[in-house]
């Protein structure tokens, strides 16, 4: 393959000069961290359900095992399930404690913890 040494090249007009002589400035291109900064609202309640109703469930569980709490084993067996597959679509779905975990640290201005760490659905 030949090469072209003898192409004779010429400067950009202004107007194309993003940084130049008075050209205009493609916005696409900044950088601005706070733009960043939503909160994604349904993930984290999401995530706060699913834990929540998963603690629920375990503690129901545990008590009708201990007795504290009226009821038959296959009740408690199957709270103990109900509250394992929460814990499990807590973990698989919405991240669970982890994103808990950054939102809170997040909401609480700890360096490194941003919102933008957690998908938005």
């Amino acid at each position: 393959m030949a090469s072209k040494r003898h192409v004779q090249y010429s400067r950009l007009a202004g107007d194309d000069d993003d940084y130049g002589s008075g050209g205009q400035h493609d916005r696409r291109f900044e950088f601005a961290p706070k733009s960043f900064d939503k909160i994604p609202l349904k993930s984290i309640a999401l995530a706060l359900f699913l834990l929540c109703l998963g603690c629920m469930l375990l503690f129901l569980s545990f008590f009708i095992f201990t007795g504290h709490i009226g009821g038959e084993l296959s009740q408690a067996y199957g709270l103990r399930g109900l509250g394992i597959l929460a814990f499990l679509l807590n973990q698989l779905m919405a991240g669970g404690f982890y994103e808990t975990r950054i939102a809170y640290y997040s909401w609480r201005g700890a360096q490194g913890y941003r919102f933008a760490s957690i998908p938005d659905y």
